[in-house]
């Protein structure tokens, strides 16, 4: 197959692909182990589900219903593009007997538009508006893996994870913020397996594309909203991105946007002060001459006070891994993962912040034992050092080199094999500070 994302490569007959993929589901529910011809995208979203306590005859369950699915639709930004969807894909999806679906970054459906009967046989499987389709929640499905992934994705017959979705054949891609790069959610067709074509994959990805540009262009980014991306991982001194400039920040400026980007509610002075600074005898009037110098760096329509807080969203590469990782994207996650946070700060609520997310990534590393992500993980300048990381990786990757440089790590801290110590990548361990 010459392209891992497409269900179906060209000459295939669906009918005998549908019967080696159930024999390989059903080995994975059983056993735990996946065959070919499961494509390696497939594969990952069923680990993954079953990570999540997903089982194979569960079903969806309906969130949002009447008004609050009405009010919750009328707010969301997808919102404002599903005319354009709807004359893109509604004659296709209503001659074709498919279903168009919109779903929100968390999987949620929003509408579910298309061929009445073939509605009514989606409804039985609770493919309805109000209803969570995550990964997390139903397992491998077009959706629900885009939104996942962030990027587009077709599932054909029965690579869908839950036995009684696996009739159907659908494909999606996300949609994004023009602005900031955010997921707001995924267009998705659905119906029988004439979808598996490569066709219906380009094509929902066009229709994102045309999207996004839409949402473009009815919402151009203001001044102060909408366009301050903080880049904050790896590096000592963030970059703060803001309408059209970038300003490189100071240690302690870089600081104070992470605590103020991390709490949009806003911090008072006091609060500002424990997590900044863990000598107590600084003073409220030297946090004070740093908001003042910030304030006249990043401009005053950014950084209010009483209390302190930025009046737009700021969005950082940090919480953009955890989005990913929190959606079950492992590999998306590490990717975007520059290294910890602010790595020389030692002020105390960056400190919990930078081994919070370092804390999750390794976590998730270990349990998942992909071989490849471990060893960019174990031989990257935060992890050369990480215990727990080298042995995970000589588990599943037992070489000479991996074996060799986890007995010299063993021998260099003393630690017995039978133990386990505190990782000593990146990430700086202190108590959490009162926030």
């Amino acid at each position: 197959m010459t392209d891992p994302w497409v269900a179906l490569e060209p000459g295939a007959d669906p009918a005998e692909r549908v019967r080696v993929l159930r024999r390989a589901h059903e080995a994975f529910t059983t056993a735990g182990t996946v065959s070919r011809p499961v494509r390696e995208v497939v594969a990952e979203s069923w680990r993954r589900s079953a990570r999540a306590g997903v089982g194979p005859d569960g079903t969806a369950s309906v969130e949002l219903t009447d008004g609050d699915l009405g009010a919750y639709r009328a707010e969301h930004p997808l919102a404002r593009v599903m005319p354009l969807f709807r004359e893109l894909m509604g004659t296709f999806a209503a001659d074709g007997e498919h279903l168009l679906a919109v779903c929100d970054a968390h999987g949620r459906l929003l509408w579910v538009e298309g061929h009445p009967a073939t509605r009514r046989l989606a409804d039985r499987m609770n493919f309805v508006p109000g209803a969570r389709w995550s990964e997390t929640a139903v397992g491998t499905n077009a959706p629900g893996t885009a939104v996942a992934l962030d990027r587009p994705v077709q599932v054909f017959a029965a690579e869908h994870f839950i036995r009684r979705v696996q009739p159907w054949t659908c494909a999606a891609a996300p949609v994004h913020d023009p602005h900031t790069g955010r997921v707001l959610g995924a267009v998705d067709i659905t119906g029988g397996d004439g979808l598996a074509h490569p066709h219906s994959l380009g094509f929902v990805q066009a229709v994102a594309r045309a999207a996004e540009s839409q949402l473009a262009l009815l919402a151009p980014p203001r001044r102060g909203e909408d366009s301050a991306l903080l880049s904050v991982l790896g590096r000592d001194e963030a970059e703060l991105r803001l309408d059209g400039r970038r300003i490189r920040l100071s240690r302690r400026h870089s600081e104070i946007l992470v605590l103020l980007a991390r709490h949009p509610e806003g911090l008072t002075g006091d609060e500002l002060l424990c997590g900044l600074y863990a000598d107590e005898s600084v003073t409220p009037v030297t946090l004070r001459a740093e908001l003042a110098r910030l304030r006249r760096l990043v401009g005053t329509g950014l950084l209010a006070s009483r209390p302190y807080r930025l009046t737009a969203a700021v969005e950082s590469d940090a919480t953009v891994v955890e989005r990913r990782l929190e959606a079950g994207a492992l590999t998306s996650a590490v990717e975007a993962y520059a290294g910890p946070l602010l790595p020389g700060s030692q002020a105390p609520a960056v400190v919990r912040l930078r081994r919070l997310l370092a804390d999750g990534l390794r976590a998730a590393l270990i349990a998942h034992g992909d071989p490849d992500l471990l060893a960019d993980w174990a031989r990257a300048p935060w992890g050369e050092d990480d215990l727990e990381v080298w042995r995970a990786l000589a588990a599943v990757r037992p070489s000479a080199p991996v074996r060799a440089r986890l007995s010299a790590l063993e021998a260099e801290l003393a630690v017995p094999a039978h133990q386990t110590p505190a990782p000593t990548g990146g990430a700086t361990y202190l108590q959490r500070p009162p926030l």
